[in-house]
């Protein structure tokens, strides 16, 4: 038997009512049977005579066990269930938000056209066994939302970062790309949130969206340190190899005009990264958002546990009141006498304009 437990365990005092009627049905029933032996056995008829088993008492029978069921309904028993579920999937997105995310050599910018890759790959979840998470980074990373299932979090925070990243030109911070300080973050995001709610049994994958850095040990530490947490990495290149220039400030009045800059996509970094993360490199517009999103759904689907077993109290409630309801019912169809029978109908009748008032 699974385990069983009350939430209002004061009601079941209560159950002595209807145990002693009970006890009382079960001595009329013996008198009724001992009745119905003596007169079989002691008169002598034409025909030989039936006597029901129970008679009338069929219905207080049915009676006293719907009380029983409604003391217990009062009682809110709860019965331990073993759910069985998918593990699914936790995803963090790490999006790029620095100053050469602006340059245009894809359209409309490398900004604007990796948050209408965020957009879609949000849209292809289902939303049941998938959590996601936002943080962006340049020289810093900052966080956005935590890890959730609810997409219209999301997209509340991508309508807002929709025209340009929330990082200023005017921040020399901004014309950095962090990496490796977005995996930090990300890395921390899972553990507040296995801190917050225990640990999950899901396939857990950073998306870095980026249009590349320089290869550096620090980067390497925080792959190591991603690698040990199981999570692996999936790097979307967002940019081209002719690259562009990178928006400049208006000069002022006695500033000499500076040098343009020009970012190129770094394929080759972007690649090493992927690779030292267990993942995978994809890239905007070699092959369409949607394969790339597909891809890589399917990847980390395919890595995650295919079970995952939680245990919940049901609640037995209806159950009884249900229960309870059926009892009354099979007195009824058992009642013999017409007085009888309109005392139930007066009676339920009162139960519903009680209820209807």
């Amino acid at each position: 038997m699974p385990p069983l437990q009350f939430g209002e365990p004061i009601y079941l005092w209560l159950l002595l009512l209807p145990a002693g009627l009970g006890l009382l049905g079960v001595w009329q029933l013996s008198r009724r049977r001992r009745d119905a032996h003596r007169a079989l056995h002691e008169r002598t008829t034409p025909i030989r005579e039936q006597y029901a088993f129970a008679g009338g008492l069929s219905f207080w029978f049915c009676l006293v066990l719907a009380v029983a069921a409604l003391v217990l309904a009062l009682s809110r028993p709860q019965v331990l269930a073993a759910v069985t579920q998918n593990a699914g999937a936790d995803f963090i997105i790490l999006q790029d938000g620095s100053t050469s995310m602006r340059v245009s050599d894809v359209a409309p910018d490398r900004w604007q056209r990796s948050v209408a890759w965020v957009r879609m790959f949000a849209e292809l979840l289902s939303w049941q066994d998938e959590r996601i998470a936002l943080a962006l980074f340049a020289h810093r990373a900052a966080p956005q939302i935590r890890l959730t299932r609810d997409p219209n979090a999301l997209f509340f925070f991508l309508n807002y970062l929709d025209e340009e990243p929330p990082f200023r030109l005017e921040d020399d911070t901004s014309w950095d790309t962090n990496i490796e300080e977005g995996i930090y973050w990300g890395v921390q995001m899972f553990d507040l949130d296995e801190e917050l709610y225990g640990e999950r049994l899901s396939s857990k994958a950073f998306i870095v969206i980026s249009d590349g850095q320089a290869w550096s040990g620090e980067v390497d530490a925080a792959l190591q340190l991603a690698g040990e947490r199981g999570i692996r990495v999936y790097v979307i290149g967002v940019g081209t190899t002719a690259g562009g220039f990178i928006p400049q400030l208006p000069p002022g009045p006695y500033d000499r005009p500076e040098d343009p800059i020009h970012s190129v996509l770094d394929r080759r970094s972007l690649r090493t990264i992927a690779q030292a993360g267990g993942g995978d490199y994809f890239e905007l517009g070699v092959d369409t958002d949607e394969d790339v999103a597909l891809q890589i759904l399917t990847d980390v689907q395919r890595r995650a546990q295919a079970t995952q077993r939680e245990e919940t109290f049901t609640e037995l409630y209806w159950y009884l009141l249900v229960a309870a309801a059926a009892l009354v019912c099979v007195g009824t169809l058992l009642l013999k006498e017409r007085t009888q029978l309109w005392w139930q109908l007066a009676t339920a009748g009162a139960l519903v304009a009680v209820l209807m008032t």
